[in-house]
């Protein structure tokens, strides 16, 4: 069984170079989940060891999820794929037109309902925390965050559990204060959020 990097360079899902990311911070890497997620068995083996921690704990009774929900567009296929790993059902939030993140399309979380977000990519939370924001005001608890890759700065908090496929430390810089720029490097936006 391969590790989530060993599947993420296999699907060139790792990119170098000096990118805009959706938190609006600067890096030096970049990882572009999709190529991974593109494969519905690379993707199962790198959220494998992520659903077997979560599963242990559901099993020991230390904790119960009810639902996995990702945000759109990233967290659409981690969660889908967890939900199918832990037996649980998956959605997502998504954007309205405004850019709030909303549960569209007949999802629902009742109240006391305990939710596992999940992301491709967590940088700063932000994607993830406006979905709890979402479910919390409809009642909803979020237990916990799981993701392929966790490439946040070193002591960034989180304000639940993460489980995490990997853990991996870049370059992450304020756009101000960003060496690439200093360096006069092109700058590539290759996400999906609009700013």
């Amino acid at each position: 069984m391969k590790d989530a990097i060993e599947l993420l360079k296999e699907s060139e899902a790792m990119l170098e170079g000096h990118f805009l990311l959706s938190s609006g911070r600067h890096s030096d890497r970049y990882f572009q989940c999709a190529r991974l997620l593109q494969y519905p068995g690379r993707a199962a083996e790198a959220l494998a060891p992520v659903a077997k921690r979560i599963k242990a704990r559901m099993d020991s009774g230390e904790l119960v999820v009810d639902a996995v929900v990702g945000p759109a567009m990233g967290g659409i296929i981690v969660a889908y794929e967890l939900g199918r790993q832990l037996g649980v059902p998956a959605f997502f939030t998504e954007r309205d037109d405004t850019g709030a993140m909303t549960l569209r399309r007949g999802f629902w979380v009742g109240k006391g309902q305990r939710i596992l977000i999940a992301e491709d990519v967590v940088t700063t939370g932000k994607s993830s925390m406006e979905s709890a924001r979402v479910l919390e005001e409809m009642g909803a608890e979020v237990i916990g965050l799981a993701c392929v890759v966790d490439r946040r700065a070193e002591g960034a908090p989180v304000s639940w559990p993460l489980y995490s496929a990997c853990q991996v430390t870049v370059g992450s810089w304020d756009a101000g204060d960003c060496e690439l720029c200093r360096q006069e490097l092109p700058l590539v936006k290759p996400g999906s959020r609009k700013f």
